[in-house]
C-alpha cells in the first residue's frame, strides 16, 4: 500500500489557516516550533511542531507520536496529546515531523513527589503491553538512536538487545576501547542472564509496564495553565517498570537524584523481587542512558562512568581476571558527585515565547 505523505496543516482540522509559526524551545537533534492557527469558526489553536531529517527521523517522529499516545490512552494529559506525523519533501531533503498539543510550561520547578510519582505509578500498573510481551509496536528513539523494540517473552533478552543497539552507536561515535569492548560482552552474555533473568525465575514474574522511556528533568514541565505536571518527549517500551530509573541514577540527575521520589513510587509499586538486587538492576539500567550520550556526544566522560559500573556488576555478578577494576572514587552514588550537563541543556520544549 502507497503512505499517504501529508505536511503539517493537512494533519490539523480541515479549514485550518496559520496565523504565525516561531520557534519555540531549543533541540539538539530537531527544530521545534510553536504553530498558531485560525479554526473556521475564528478560534485560535496553538501546536506545537517538531521536525527532523536523516537519521532516525521517521522513527523518532513516528515513535513520539504512538508513545504519547499509548500514555494519554493510560492517562490523559500526563504527555501533550498527539495530534499527528508525516513527512514530506523540502526540496532537499525528506522532512518527518510530530505535531502535538502546545503547553506553556514552565521548566524550572522540580515535580511535588508525591503527586508525580503517584501519576508515574499509575502509568506503569495499568500501562498493559497489547501483547502481553516486552517490547513496542513501532521503533522509539533516544537523542537519535533507535532502540530495538522487538515483542519478546524474556525481559533479560529484551533489554540485552537494547543495550547491545546503544554499545553500538557508542562505538560508532568514539571507536573502540578493548578492555570497555570485554567489559560490554561480559554484561550481555553474563550479567544480564543473572541479574535480569533472576526477575523470571524460581517462580518469579514481572509484567511489561508502560513506561516513559526518558524521564529526566528536562523532559517534564508545570503547565503554566494548569498547574499540572507534563511530561513531554517520550520514547517509550513495555519494559520491567524500573527500567524507567535508570536516568534518575545518572550525573546529570539535579533533583531525581533525590530519594524522596524514589521512596514514594514505592509507596505504590513496590521494588521487584529479589529485592536486595534493586540497586544492582538500577545500575545496570542506567547503562543505557548514560551510553545513549556517550554516543550523541564524541567524548562525553559518560562513557568511562559507564565502563566503571560495567565492573562494579561484573565484579559482583560475572567475575573475569582479564577485565579491569572497579573504582569507587568514579562511582557517582558513592562520591555523590552529581553534575548538570551541559550537553543536556539542548532537550525539546514546548515553551512559551511570550
Amino acid at each position: 500500500m502507497r503512505r499517504v505523505i501529508l505536511t503539517p496543516v493537512e494533519v490539523m482540522s480541515p479549514g485550518t489557516k496559520v496565523v504565525s509559526a516561531d520557534s519555540c524551545g531549543v533541540s539538539a537533534w530537531t527544530k521545534t516550533a510553536k504553530i498558531t492557527v485560525l479554526s473556521p469558526d475564528d478560534s485560535r489553536t496553538r501546536y506545537f511542531l517538531k521536525i527532523g531529517t536523516g537519521r532516525s527521523a521517521h522513527a523518532l517522529t513516528d515513535g513520539e507520536y504512538h508513545s504519547a499516545s499509548a500514555i494519554n490512552e493510560v492517562i490523559a494529559d500526563l504527555v501533550p496529546k498527539a495530534i499527528g506525523r508525516g513527512d514530506y519533501h523540502d526540496g532537499e531533503s525528506q522532512v518527518y515531523f510530530f505535531l502535538g498539543a502546545f503547553h506553556d510550561m514552565d521548566l524550572s520547578t522540580a515535580p511535588e513527589p508525591a503527586s508525580f510519582t503517584s501519576k508515574i505509578a499509575e502509568l506503569h500498573s495499568k500501562g498493559k503491553s497489547p501483547s502481553g510481551k516486552f517490547g513496542f509496536m513501532v521503533p522509539t528513539v533516544l537523542g537519535i538512536f533507535e532502540r530495538t523494540v522487538k515483542w519478546e517473552t524474556s525481559w533479560a533478552t529484551c533489554f540485552a538487545n537494547q543495550l547491545t543497539d546503544v554499545i553500538g552507536y557508542d562505538n560508532e561515535t568514539n571507536g573502540p576501547w578493548p578492555e570497555y569492548d570485554a567489559a560490554c560482552r561480559q554484561v550481555i552474555d553474563v550479567v544480564i542472564p543473572k541479574l535480569l533473568g533472576a526477575l523470571q525465575s524460581d517462580g518469579r514474574n514481572i509484567e511489561p509496564a508502560l513506561i516513559h522511556g526518558d524521564l529526566w528533568e528536562q523532559n517534564i514541565g508545570i503547565d503554566m495553565e494548569t498547574g499540572e505536571t507534563i511530561v513531554f518527549d517520550p520514547g517509550s517500551t513495555y519494559a520491567h517498570n524500573e527500567m524507567e530509573f535508570g536516568t534518575w541514577r545518572c550525573s546529570w540527575a539535579y533533583y531525581f537524584n533525590s530519594p524522596i521520589y524514589m521512596r514514594h513510587y514505592q509507596r505504590h509499586i513496590e521494588p521487584s523481587e529479589p529485592v536486595d538486587e534493586w540497586d544492582d538492576r538500577n545500575r545496570l539500567y542506567s547503562l543505557h542512558p548514560y551510553l545513549n550520550d556517550s554516543a550523541g556526544h564524541p567524548g562525553s566522560v559518560s562513557r568511562s562512568t559507564a565502563y566503571n559500573d560495567m565492573l562494579f556488576l561484573c565484579e559482583k555478578y560475572a567475575p573475569l581476571d582479564t577485565l579491569g577494576r572497579y573504582d569507587p572514587e568514579n562511582d557517582i552514588s558513592v562520591t555523590r558527585t552529581f553534575v548538570k550537563h551541559a550537553t543536556h541543556s539542548l532537550k525539546d520544549a514546548h515553551l512559551s515565547n511570550s
